[in-house]
């Protein structure tokens, strides 16, 4: 170490040139890194395009042969607009970075020219207020020299139309100097998709499980035919500009004094089968407890369900956890564990289930009705479930009552059942044998003993674990429709946008007219304030809603 040090300056103005140097040399090697990457992302996306031209060509030459090569030309679809997307990302990323550069060349990606807007499509004309005076000298004598137009294609729902954002040029007749409004931000490059398409293109993929392609043929029908790449390429853009508004989402879930924890699977495209990978979702609901922060959501992704996921994702939270009892989760609870503990909170809706399956009454009477075999009832079974369906009859009244509030009501009502439930369960445990599916079910609950209990001593605990099995619903009843993710960048962005659109209708807010506000603003907003576009404190701009109308 002293030999590293022993050709370093000992004059401080030396040492701080050197050091101003070092930086600069570092920017550079990170700027070299970011275009490398951007170059790569861009030839994976053209091998994935060419591999669906050619999939598609063979198609029409040999004709539809089986329902597989059908399935085929989705998977390569959604493979390539995942591709394309994550290009888009690395090349904006690039660009950021050369930018602090200073010897390193920009990247720009070779992208094919694109179709022009189709004629039939309306006209709205948008012109920008032109400047008044010479930006040079400051004269007033200013005649229009010309104008560029800039086109976007726009979406009114259910309605079409092309904006052409007019820029006039005037020259100056005392210096002949060009003086033009500057141009405006447009969260595409170049500007082919305004922020009301591109919020919908984000909506419908991530918020309504409709895969690009799908959407792209829906646009088709009705006269607007836009590419799978392009439109690949605005959810890449998309979301980039959302990232800032993502971070402080995650920064307020991790906050909480309590937090609900679930995950459930997502098929992830694999060369030649499809892999399982987890969706875990981390949720921030105050409101049961009388809490006054506003209720969200943030999602990860995982290409498995390892335990390690979990630990890095509340790798800086302590307080209370709500889950199941994943073994995952075990390192959480450690006593000495840094930054603080995590008191682990059971879910009694996690306990019931297995009960449940051996004390379902309705259930047994269909399958009488109907004529099939019945299911064998338990009676402990179906006394157990009838005493946890007393402890939630007791919680329907005081839910959003305060914590304090909640607690006396269960030390007085709760406590006494909880007990005798315990008694109950051990005496009846005595009974049967180590692999009873009854002794498992007893077993998981006895063995979490103080988890189960802890909300008796504690307001803030809920006795289930449903707000995050909430949050987790629409990719349940999405995966059928979407199929699976088409890589691992492809499921870290659906977390992405699943966190803010989750969050949105968690605060009762229409997520694509969020979206399309945020994104139509968000350049121009000062960093300082970018918690004004979070969804709970979003106020939408009486400009963006009438254009919207028009």
């Amino acid at each position: 170490m002293a030999a590293a040090f022993a050709d370093l300056p000992d004059d401080i103005d030396a040492l701080k040139a050197a050091l101003t140097i070092e930086r600069a040399r570092m920017r550079d090697v990170a700027a070299e890194l970011a275009v490398a990457r951007a170059k790569a992302s861009e030839d994976l996306a053209l091998i994935a395009h060419q591999k669906l031209r050619i999939a598609k060509l063979e198609r029409q030459i040999y004709g539809p042969r089986s329902e597989r090569s059908e399935r085929l030309i989705d998977q390569l679809a959604l493979q390539f607009e995942e591709l394309e997307a994550s290009a888009t990302q690395d090349e904006l990323a690039a660009e950021l970075a050369v930018a602090k550069a200073t010897l390193v060349a920009g990247f720009t990606r070779k992208r094919p020219e694109r179709n022009t807007f189709p004629d039939h499509l309306p006209r709205e004309r948008v012109v920008i207020d032109p400047p008044t005076a010479c930006d040079c000298c400051g004269g007033n004598r200013l005649r229009k020299l010309g104008e560029d137009v800039t086109r976007t294609l726009e979406a009114i729902p259910r309605q079409w139309k092309v904006i052409e954002t007019v820029r006039e040029k005037f020259t100056c007749r005392d210096c002949e100097k060009v003086s033009q409004a500057p141009a405006p931000f447009h969260v595409i490059p170049r500007g082919w998709a305004g922020a009301n398409l591109l919020a919908m293109i984000l909506f419908e993929k991530f918020g309504q499980h409709q895969p690009l392609n799908r959407q792209a043929e829906r646009y088709a029908l009705e006269g607007v035919p836009v590419s799978l790449s392009t439109m690949a390429d605005a959810v890449g853009s998309g979301c980039a500009a959302l990232d800032p508004i993502l971070r402080r989402v995650e920064a307020h879930v991790m906050a909480a004094e309590r937090l609900h924890g679930d995950d459930t699977t997502v098929p992830v495209l694999a060369k030649g089968k499809t892999d399982t990978g987890r969706c875990w979702v981390y949720v921030r609901d105050d409101r049961p407890f009388g809490g006054t922060s506003p209720p969200a959501a943030a999602f990860y992704y995982s290409r498995d369900r390892r335990g390690e996921h979990p630990q890095t994702h509340l790798a800086g939270y302590a307080g209370l956890f709500q889950a199941d009892a994943f073994d995952g989760y075990r390192q959480l609870y450690l006593p000495g564990r840094s930054p603080g503990r995590i008191l682990e909170a059971g879910c009694w809706v996690h306990a019931r289930r297995p009960f449940f399956a051996m004390a379902d009454l309705a259930e047994n009477a269909r399958r009488q009705a109907s004529g099939k075999k019945t299911i064998a009832l338990s009676p402990i079974a179906i006394e157990v479930v009838r005493r946890i369906d007393a402890l939630f009859e007791i919680e329907r009244p005081i839910n959003g009552r305060t914590a304090q509030e909640r607690q006396t009501v269960r030390q007085e009502l709760s406590k006494p059942l909880v007990d005798a439930l315990a008694v109950y369960m051990r005496e009846q445990r005595a009974k049967l044998s180590r692999g009873h599916d009854l002794a498992r079910a007893i077993d998981y609950i006895l063995k979490r003993w103080a988890a189960f209990t802890l909300f008796l001593d504690d307001g803030r605990v809920c006795l289930s674990n449903n707000a995050a099995e909430r949050a987790l619903r629409g990719i349940a009843l999405g995966r059928k429709s979407w199929l699976f993710c088409g890589s691992d960048r492809g499921g870290q962005r659906a977390a992405a946008m699943y966190s803010l659109i989750v969050t949105a209708k968690m605060n009762d807010v229409d997520p694509q007219a969020w979206l399309a506000d945020v994104l139509a603003r968000i350049a121009t907003h000062p960093a300082h304030r970018i918690d004004e576009l979070l969804p709970w404190n979003w106020m939408p701009q009486p400009s963006a809603l009438s254009a919207a109308a028009a």
